[in-house]
């Protein structure tokens, strides 16, 4: 007897500006139901910007691969998240091997048609609805800043994050690294910086462009402020530790 076939949606939820703390997040909808509701309550589906990125990390590849689909308000080295691998089987798509760091996923395999599976993730990621104006600037710069490596090259620097917070739709955020992102070995400095640019009322693509044009004029490790790293890595880098 065949496998039963599952239906997937994929849902952006963005909270209400009033929230503070809140996040914007992707929520997995199988035959009708929030699956990570039951599942995990520590924390936020990941954000559209990660999950429904260019790269699309849902769509199944040659080799199964494993996706985070939710981690804890605290970071998932404190308080656990879900990850769930993702592999093809002919025209199917198969959910399976759940895995939370600080404990179990109570979640069965699921397994959906391939063609309404892909049409989905296309759909969602393609949806820019949900976005409020400084999320829709965040989001076009970012993909500028994407195209523009030498920038940060010439800085030793790479790119973190752009992004808006929902608690405040008035700023756009960019976020980077110097020398380069944190490797795991604590013998390597490096430095997190960021600035925060302010929205106005024009159109968002042409914010993006004057926020990219400006950006591009000026090194990004005196423009930003240091907001991560150490103060030990600060001091051997060169930079105050604020």
């Amino acid at each position: 007897m065949p496998s039963e076939i599952n239906h997937l949606a994929l849902r952006v939820v963005a909270p209400d500006p009033a929230q503070r703390g809140g996040a914007v997040e992707v929520r997995p909808i199988v035959d009708g139901q929030d699956i990570l509701a039951a599942a995990f309550d520590m924390g936020p589906g990941e954000d559209p910007r990660l999950l429904l990125a260019p790269s699309r990390p849902l769509m199944p590849s040659s080799e199964p691969k494993e996706v985070r689909l939710a981690e804890a308000e605290c970071t998932e080295g404190c308080c656990g998240a879900v990850h769930v691998t993702i592999t093809r089987e002919a025209d199917t798509v198969v959910w399976r091997d759940w895995r939370n760091p600080d404990g179990d996923v109570d979640l069965s395999p699921y397994r959906f048609d391939a063609r309404q599976y892909e049409a989905e993730v296309e759909r969602a990621a393609a949806d820019h609805s949900w976005e409020w104006p400084a999320r829709t600037v965040a989001r076009l710069l970012e993909e500028s800043l994407r195209r523009q490596t030498q920038w940060l090259d010439r800085w030793r620097c790479e790119l973190a994050w752009v992004s808006a917070l929902p608690g405040d739709r008035d700023h756009v955020i960019v976020s980077y690294f110097h020398p380069g992102r944190p490797t795991g070995d604590g013998n390597q400095p490096w430095l997190q910086f960021r600035q925060v640019l302010s929205v106005t009322g024009d159109t968002p693509m042409c914010q993006a462009d004057l926020m990219l044009r400006d950006l591009l004029e000026a090194d990004p490790r005196v423009a930003g402020e240091v907001c991560g790293g150490s103060r030990e890595f600060a001091r051997r880098l060169g930079y105050p530790w604020p």
